[in-house]
This record gives structure tokens, C-alpha cells and sequence, in this order.
């Protein structure tokens, strides 16, 4: 239940900053509330997901998750460039995250 909840969290926080992004600095009205209500129920999601979910495996998950997910939406969605950079940089936080839940962060 756990990992459904951090999953949550991250859908909530990409979500969130995506609207962020659409919120024109917080000049629009719409965009800046999704970006408040996906804030709050993502670090609710990731409170109720400390319950079960070691706090340095929760947060590295939604942290690099949600970066890597964010990345992907600028480069696939919102005409952001690709470098050899942003994609080892993509590559490194999915191995990071990976190499933390095979043992890591106990």
C-alpha cells in the first residue's frame, strides 16, 4: 500500500509542477490552484506513505521520480531541448533511485 500511496504522491507533485508551469508566475487563477492542491496531496500522499516506506527510499523515489518525470514532460511536451546532459542526467537519477531501493536505504 505503501508504494501505491508514494505513487500517488509523485502523480500529484508532477502534476503540480506542470500546472506550475501554466500558472504564468501565479497570475492565473486555475493553474495556480492545481498547483497548490497537487502540492498539498502530494506531501499528503508522501506523509501517509512514511507510514510503511523508509523515509530515505520514499523520498528518493518521489524526489527522482518526479524529476525525471518533469524532465520527460519539458522535453516531450513543452518543446524543451535534448542534451547528452539532461540525458545523463535523466539516466543517473533512475540509476540512483535504483541502486537506494536495491539496498541503499535501509
Amino acid at each position: 500500500m505503501g508504494y501505491l500511496l508514494l505513487a500517488g504522491a509523485i502523480a500529484a507533485e508532477v502534476g503540480a509542477t506542470t500546472a506550475m508551469k501554466y500558472s504564468d508566475g501565479f497570475s492565473r487563477l486555475g493553474p495556480s490552484l492545481l498547483t497548490l492542491v497537487g502540492y498539498v496531496l502530494s506531501f499528503g500522499l508522501l506523509a501517509q506513505t512514511l507510514k510503511t516506506v523508509s523515509v530515505g527510499t520514499a523520498y528518493a523515489i518521489w524526489a527522482g521520480a518526479g524529476t525525471a518525470a518533469i524532465a520527460t514532460i519539458g522535453i516531450v511536451f513543452l518543446g524543451e531541448g535534448m542534451t547528452v546532459a539532461k540525458a545523463a542526467g535523466i539516466a543517473l537519477i533512475i540509476v540512483g533511485v535504483v541502486v537506494l531501493n536495491l539496498g541503499g536505504a535501509h
